[in-house]
């Protein structure tokens, strides 16, 4: 019988890279035509691997997939999957964790300068003739001496602060898993009210979970200092987008950083896409050829182990060891 793994979607030019590795070991690949429920349970009927990207695997499209071993993510964050059924299931979950921390740092901290500088309007002010328009009373920090406060200081916000501070920046960091008080790597370990208090930019790297959801609102934003920045290349449902672009038509709020919003693509109506002091980017921050390539393998990678009846490099549901359908 074929050993087959399901592609529910992916947003690169191709899947040559992951066909290379899976091929290598004999499993052939099926590539959804859209990422509709009823679609993928029907495709998971008869395969071994789930590779997913951005698509919902449900617990219906798990539960459809009655010989499938594992669901391997295709990124970092595993909101998409129904973790509990899959463990139920014996089935393994695993994701990539590491793969784009410089693209994404890279682009956390381009776009707190960014707005911080004012590029954006700015340049447009200079498009449209007005050279001589543009009034300097804004808010704009020097970088050398400001603080970054970072929400989630794992593998991201610990590479983000290493960067930071080649700019001169102070660092702050908020993780529940970090006790306060405690220096790490750089930062100070504070309080989530510490941190939106005293930092003139804030970059938020948790995960979206139950906890998390709307974690900053007004609430929140109204703590934050006048003129700071807000940057978010983690999920979009951390943020209360009704919320910040109230705080940014007030001024309270200088500029936002977002490269995920919540729905997606956001409404034309948006008050978010009508404000000049926001920057917003298709959730690109991961992408490079570099990093995308890296993606494809070792998602790839994580399939062929675990068919294999090996332990993946990257476990999600370590319950589900000694249960697990692959006999790991």
């Amino acid at each position: 019988m074929t050993t087959k793994v399901l592609i529910t979607d992916y947003v690169w030019p191709s899947t040559d890279p992951e066909r290379e590795v899976l091929e290598a070991a004999g499993i052939e690949l099926v590539i959804a035509p859209d990422t509709s429920e009823a679609t993928l349970a029907d495709l998971a009927k008869d395969v071994d691997a789930i590779m997913f990207c951005f698509a919902q695997v449900t617990g219906k499209v798990l539960e459809a997939a009655t010989n499938c071993k594992i669901a391997a993510r295709y990124g970092i964050g595993v909101d998409n999957v129904d973790i509990a059924k899959a463990t139920e299931l014996g089935i393994v979950v695993t994701n990539v964790p590491d793969y784009c921390m410089d693209e994404v740092t890279d682009h956390a901290l381009g776009m707190i300068l960014a707005l911080n500088r004012r590029l954006v309007p700015h340049t447009s002010t200079v498009v449209k003739g007005g050279w001589n328009d543009v009034a300097l009373d804004q808010p704009m920090h020097r970088t050398r001496g400001a603080t970054l406060g970072i929400v989630g200081y794992g593998r991201i916000g610990r590479s983000l602060a290493a960067k930071a501070v080649g700019f001169g920046m102070d660092i702050l960091a908020y993780d529940p898993m970090i006790e306060v008080g405690a220096d790490v790597d750089g930062a100070k370990a504070v309080s989530l009210d510490d941190v939106l208090a005293n930092s003139d930019f804030v970059s938020l790297h948790v995960p979206l979970i139950p906890a998390t959801q709307n974690m900053i609102s007004a609430p929140e934003l109204a703590k934050m200092k006048p003129g700071s920045i807000i940057v978010n290349c983690a999920r979009g449902g951390l943020i209360d987008e009704d919320a910040l672009a109230a705080s940014l038509a007030s001024g309270h709020t200088a500029g936002a950083g977002l490269d995920v919003v919540e729905p997606t693509p956001p409404s034309p109506d948006s008050a978010l896409l009508q404000q000049e002091n926001v920057i917003i980017t298709p959730h690109t921050a991961f992408f490079s050829q570099a990093s995308t390539l890296e993606l494809e393998q070792r998602t790839a990678g994580e399939v062929v182990r675990v068919l294999k009846g090996e332990t993946p490099e990257n476990l999600i549901n370590p319950d589900v060891l000694g249960k697990a359908r692959s006999g790991i």
